[in-house]
């Protein structure tokens, strides 16, 4: 058992989750890995929207679960994937919250990608 905190959004850091309006895709290094119309848009607070797709519409063949761990005290501990493109692989490109705390439980299923590491569009 952790110790670690666990927070609940409030006024001062607001967390909202809805459905994207349209289709999210996600390419890495060019390839279509992750093709959606059932996105959810997390905004957390002052940070940039973040998609959420769900695993079952992202090419399985291409992730690999690593062994990186993230905590947020909002949503809980997260775990990553790492994308294959051909020959080339982007590390820790993709993490999800498997149990993710109750306030955000809409997210179990979905994971997100880094958009410094994937090409993330959404079109209306």
């Amino acid at each position: 058992m952790t110790n670690r905190p666990v927070l609940q959004p409030t006024a001062e850091h607001p967390i909202t989750i809805e459905p994207t309006p349209g289709r999210v895709q996600v390419r890495v290094d060019g390839a279509l890995v992750a093709d959606t119309r059932r996105a959810l848009s997390l905004r957390e607070s002052t940070y940039p929207v973040v998609q959420y797709i769900p695993l079952t519409d992202v090419a399985q063949d291409r992730l690999r679960s690593t062994s990186t761990s993230t905590y947020c005290p909002f949503k809980g501990e997260a775990s990553y994937y790492s994308v294959t493109t051909g020959d080339h692989t982007v590390e820790d490109a993709v993490w999800t919250y498997r149990e993710p705390y109750p306030a955000v439980a809409e997210i179990a299923g979905h994971v997100a990608f880094y958009p410094n590491k994937a090409d993330i569009t959404v079109v209306e």
